[in-house]
């Protein structure tokens, strides 16, 4: 994995301003990921990509976290720290769908339940790019499933998708979730005010990105006033260590 400077970083931030949270991943494992093939990237399963946005993000801020969540029972707001080895300990350390790591090939998985014979591959993120303008979530989940189910048999023949039965479809998912559990990944909360308890899900590349965002402004604001008082070009403020440009700044304000 290829570390990212501060001006890789900038760059794919300003090229991201405008895009979904799925092109988003993409920018930014195309970049950390250079001997990888764009269309191998888009292929990974959702768990596997995540993997590497986590270890991404370690590499980049660090492996500890803080965000703020808002208490479903009371409405108040909690902040919540922990680290990224918290959600790697939570599952089996082999890659998803038994994979070696760095294989971006698909597999797939069948079951059989009832009269029926299902075969079916993971999600991936040109599956979600392709349902990204659906507007509504049952409907973004349904062509999901379309996609990712490559054979339906029901006593031997062929079943269209629009006869199966909500319990297979739900079968589906469940098996996906069970193969690939780094695909959603849950965090445990408790509410210190009224001590309601429960589970939230964790995207690693909204919070990944509401890191860049906020960390890009204040980048900016600090090549302003350095390039204002000193005269650098931006690409030599971005080329410091974000220590030096610390020092520099402490020195202008006195």
């Amino acid at each position: 994995m290829h570390a990212l400077t501060a001006s890789e970083l900038l760059g794919i931030w300003e090229e991201g301003l405008n895009r979904s949270s799925v092109q988003r991943a993409l920018i930014l494992l195309t970049a950390a990921y250079p001997e990888t093939a764009p269309i191998a990237l888009e292929e990974l399963a959702i768990g596997e990509r995540d993997t590497r946005l986590m270890a991404l993000r370690e590499r980049t801020f660090g492996p500890q976290l803080v965000g703020v969540a808002t208490c479903p029972e009371c409405g108040a707001r909690l902040e919540s720290a922990f680290s990224l080895a918290d959600i790697r300990t939570a599952f089996p350390s082999e890659p998803s769908c038994g994979r070696r790591e760095g294989d971006t090939k698909h597999e797939t998985s069948a079951f059989c339940m009832g009269d029926y014979e299902v075969v079916f591959r993971l999600p991936n993120s040109r599956d979600l790019k392709i349902v990204a303008g659906d507007d509504a979530l049952t409907e973004s989940r349904q062509r999901v499933l379309e996609r990712c189910l490559l054979m339906i048999r029901r006593n031997g023949e062929d079943c269209p998708l629009d006869e199966l039965s909500g319990e297979i479809l739900e079968a589906v998912e469940n098996r996906m979730a069970l193969i690939d559990p780094r695909g959603d990944v849950r965090l445990s909360l408790s509410c210190p005010d009224c001590r309601h308890e429960w589970v939230a899900a964790f995207d690693i590349m909204a919070f990944f990105w509401a890191e860049i965002d906020a960390w890009a402004f204040r980048l900016l604001r600090e090549t302003h006033t350095l390039a204002s008082a000193y005269g650098w070009r931006e690409a030599d403020i971005l080329a410091m260590g974000p220590r030096r440009r610390e020092l520099y700044l402490k020195l202008i304000n006195g």
